[in-house]
Formats: C-alpha cells, structure tokens, sequence
C-alpha cells in the first residue's frame, strides 16, 4: 500500500504524506489517476488502475499563464500548474447535467462553463449559499467556486462548481495555491 501511495504521489496525484493505508485521500488519489487515464472512477486500484500507474499517466495540460488551476471536466480532475508543469493533479466534481431550481427559483441546468476565468473572492471557512455550505471556497464565475466538500463521488455532482475533498482545500489554503486574480482554466 506505502508503495501505491508512493507511486501516485510521484506523479503528482495528491494524497497527503504516504502513511500506508487505503483511506479517503488514497481513494481520492486513485479516482484522479482513473480520470486522467480514461478509466471509471471507483477508487479502487484493480489491476487497469495499476496499469495506469505503471505506465505515469498523467492528464495533459491546456495551456495558459505558468502558474494555473485547470478543470478537465471530461476527465474530472483538477490540475495545480506551476511553472508551466502540473505539480497537483486533485480529483474533482463538477457540474452534474442535471435540473435544479436556481438560487433566483428558477429552472437551470447544473453545469461547469467552459472557459478561462480568475479567482476574485474567497472565504477562509464554510460559506452558506443558497445551493449548499462550501468549505473554503475560491469563487471564479459568480457564483461557482473551487471549494471542499465532504463527498467528491466519481461522477460530476454539484451545481456547476468544482469540489475536492476538504483536505484538498486545506492544501489550496496551506500553500496559497489559488491567490485573488489566479487564472481559472475549464475545458
């Protein structure tokens, strides 16, 4: 497992420090490797995610300033790029397809837009909003935000914003990864 662990930290697929068990953050990790690889993602490294690990899948960047956050929505990972080179690569979900009734009580479509945005607000600690509490959110389209939640499924989920683990947003905050005006990449 410390060896799983290992490898996938290698490649930038964050789990925290490798302690040699199969907890969330591993579990998290694997689904990150499965995205970037094409793979469904179950969190279960069977014998097609090792495969994936052996080979050093990891998602291509887009393009953009040197140091970005990128969505892949079709991969469902989001991608921490400094200096031009993925140092992160988180698992992440994202808009859902699926209808709701919007904050104005108005039908919408739960969905992630494409496009290249900037992180303008940010609350350090649970924001309430009229679709759900956010931890730590890092607002970069209105009212969508890369921000923590306690269930990242291998599916897209949320209203249109990108969710990662909350530990994965401690790790946003700890290393100031997405300061005011850091541009905001989702294809």
């Amino acid at each position: 497992m410390l060896e799983l662990q290992r490898q996938l930290s290698s490649l930038g697929y964050w789990l925290g420090t490798p302690d040699g068990g199969y907890g969330h953050l591993t579990t998290q990790a694997v689904m990150a490797l499965q995205g970037s690889a094409g793979l469904g993602r179950d969190g279960l490294a069977g014998p097609r995610t090792l495969s994936a690990l052996e080979r050093g899948v990891r998602p291509p960047v887009h393009g953009g300033p040197a140091n970005r956050i990128e969505v892949d929505l079709a991969r469902q990972v989001l991608l921490v790029v400094r200096g031009g080179a993925v140092k992160y690569v988180l698992h992440t979900s994202t808009g859902s397809g699926e209808r709701y009734i919007s904050s104005q009580g108005t039908p919408a479509i739960a969905t992630t837009r494409p496009g290249t945005f900037s992180v303008f607000r940010f609350v350090d600690g649970w924001d309430e909003a009229k679709l759900g509490t956010l931890y730590r959110p890092r607002y970069f389209n209105r009212g969508i935000a890369v921000h923590g939640l306690g269930s990242v499924p291998g599916y897209p989920a949320s209203h249109g914003c990108a969710r990662v683990s909350n530990p994965a947003m401690d790790l946003i905050w700890s290393q100031d990864l997405m300061p005011l005006g850091t541009t905001v990449v989702v294809h």
